[in-house]
């Protein structure tokens, strides 16, 4: 799990790194300026590179969304203590991956155009009624806020059942959306549990670099100009973003494994699956599948058995939930 998330984050970090220094060198431009057209010029690419930063946050967001169904075959096989090797994982999910890459993008897209058109309508607002628009601006961005949240929680666990139960991508939306109905608090609670504890580590593991930044600053550069400040830099800014991929690898490792946990807890409550769970502990049947898929739940051919719902249990052998 973390070599797969450390492949993302190097990613994203190569991508942030190189807009950084593009950045900075773009911004030192600006201070050589002496006319507005040569202002609208250096302008030009300075929106490029601002335009590139969000880029790479939804590069980041998307191929994260992708995977967090991939995690969740790790999680599954753990459950009953079995151990999954790299390779075993993507061999298990690369059957999901278009899918994944399906609500991936449908997510973000969502996501992009909902914030496109909030942040328009604001615009609109106050171009058209000025400081005053503020009293309609500041609710619908809270509540727009509030919308995004709820939903972005009811369909979380998408990429999970995709992965899992080899669903389709409007059917695995659908799954998360029933499969946290009655659970939305319960689940939040725990997001932003997580959340904190996850800001919280990264603020201490940052702080010591940010100062370690500044003494190497301070050590190469202790008479600073344009061409030592942007070595300084480059310097500075592989030494942060390796550390910031490494911590990122384990934070995201860590929330995708709780996600993943959510997933079969929910499974449980509502499909019964750990009766089939203990089934599988006492078989050692599928050793190599995902528990919770179809090739677990499907082997019999009478299956469910009497036309009912499965996982079936007979009388006093299912647990309490």
């Amino acid at each position: 799990m973390f070599g797969s998330a450390l492949i993302v984050q190097a990613i994203g970090a190569v991508f942030i790194g190189i807009v950084t220094v593009g950045m900075f060198q773009l911004s030192a431009s600006l201070e050589s300026v002496s006319s507005e057209a040569e202002f609208a010029d250096a302008m030009g690419p300075l929106l490029a590179f601002m335009a590139g930063t969000l880029g790479v946050s939804v590069l980041i967001g998307f191929l994260g969304s992708v995977l967090q169904g991939v995690l969740v075959v790790p999680v599954s096989r753990s459950v009953l203590n079995r151990r999954t090797g790299f390779k075993q994982m993507w061999k298990l999910a690369g059957p999901r991956i278009l899918p994944l890459l399906g609500v991936a993008a449908l997510l973000t897209l969502g996501g992009l155009l909902v914030a496109a058109a909030v942040i328009g309508i604001a615009i609109l607002l106050l171009t058209a009624m000025g400081a005053a628009a503020l009293l309609i601006v500041l609710p619908l961005g809270l509540g727009s806020f509030v919308a995004f949240v709820w939903i972005g929680l009811k369909l979380m666990l998408a990429p999970a059942a995709i992965a899992v139960e080899q669903t389709g991508v409007f059917q695995g939306l659908l799954r998360s959306w029933r499969l946290t109905k009655n659970n939305w608090w319960r689940i939040f609670g725990i997001t932003l549990v997580v959340a904190i504890m996850v800001g919280i580590i990264t603020q201490i593991v940052q702080i010591p670099v940010s100062l370690a930044s500044a003494a190497i600053g301070g050590v190469v550069a202790p008479h600073p100009d344009p061409d030592s400040m942007a070595s300084t830099l480059v310097l500075t800014t592989v030494i942060s973003t390796a550390i910031g991929a490494l911590v990122g690898s384990v934070t995201f490792a860590f929330q995708a494994s709780v996600s993943s946990l959510i997933y079969m807890d929910l499974r449980m409550r509502r499909d019964g699956l750990d009766v089939e769970l203990m089934r599988l502990m006492e078989t050692g049947s599928d050793p190599d599948g995902i528990p919770g898929g179809p090739s677990t739940l499907t082997r019999n051919t009478t299956w469910p058995p009497d036309g009912g719902q499965f996982p079936y249990a007979p009388p006093g052998q299912r647990p309490p939930v």
